[in-house]
């Protein structure tokens, strides 16, 4: 990143408008998706799996940039934009529930995150704790009551890989490692609410660089059940259940 341009997202401080806030979904697909709830929101930059729009709430500059799977590629994605100018991040994505009570199309509203990942650990030792920003956290809830969508605040466990780091036998090979057999079980019965892989790099990152971060994500599996995914028109409710929670905080962090 040179001359405050961001090279992996291809972004400029002038195609940002002077945002102060960013929506994260993973999928690259889901960005317009949450930017057509914005006023005049375009397309500012597509390069690998960070897509940037910009938009406006309440007549403030909002991004809507792609993240990609997993912490390494959200920390290029956060490092670049907190160096444009960037202050606060809602991460807004799936995961899949390990509790009974957690059910698919739920909205989960993460206030920490367990350290599974490696990428946290490029910016400070594991025992420090990853934890959301209590003001984006409050405006998130604050928003799930407001809209009538069904949520749990709770832990995340943050993990590199989808499959055998958490402990899903649906695969080529079937093969688990022995210290990762039994770990949902565990997990589970110390009360972590679901499965994801960004939170934790995303809390660990901005606590340590003095941003503020927040991440709502709806429910697409219970695992406690089924290791299948919710149907297509779940899945879509879900998505939608997590963008409107986002939005509404919108309301709530944009001054």
């Amino acid at each position: 990143m040179t001359d405050n341009f961001a090279h992996h997202l291809n972004l400029s401080e002038e195609a940002i408008g002077k945002a102060g806030i960013v929506l994260l979904p993973g999928d690259p697909g889901r960005v317009p998706m949450i930017a057509d709830h914005l006023k005049g929101s375009k397309e500012v930059s597509f390069k690998r799996e960070f897509r940037t729009y910009l938009g406006y709430w309440s007549d403030k500059p909002v991004l809507v940039t792609s993240t990609g799977c997993g912490g390494p590629s959200l920390s290029i994605c956060v490092e670049e934009l907190a160096r444009l100018g960037v202050r606060d991040f809602i991460r807004v994505g799936s995961t899949g529930s390990i509790q009974e009570q957690i059910n698919i199309t739920d909205a989960v509203i993460f206030n920490g995150a367990v350290r599974l990942d490696g990428a946290s650990k490029s910016f400070a030792p594991i025992e420090y704790p990853a934890v959301a920003d209590i003001e984006v956290t409050n405006a998130l809830i604050e928003s799930a009551k407001a809209k009538g969508v069904k949520f749990h605040v709770g832990i995340a466990a943050s993990t590199d890989t989808f499959y055998q780091g958490q402990e899903r036998y649906d695969t080529y090979t079937g093969f688990v490692p022995a210290h990762l057999r039994g770990s949902i079980n565990d997990w589970r019965a110390m009360r972590v609410a679901t499965f994801e892989m960004e939170a934790a790099t995303l809390f660990t990152m901005c606590a340590t660089m003095g941003l503020r971060a927040g991440c709502v994500c709806g429910v697409v599996a219970k695992r406690t059940l089924s290791e299948e995914l919710a149907s297509a028109d779940l899945f879509k409710k879900c998505e939608q259940n997590a963008i409107d929670v986002a939005l509404g905080a919108l309301s709530r962090l944009v001054k």
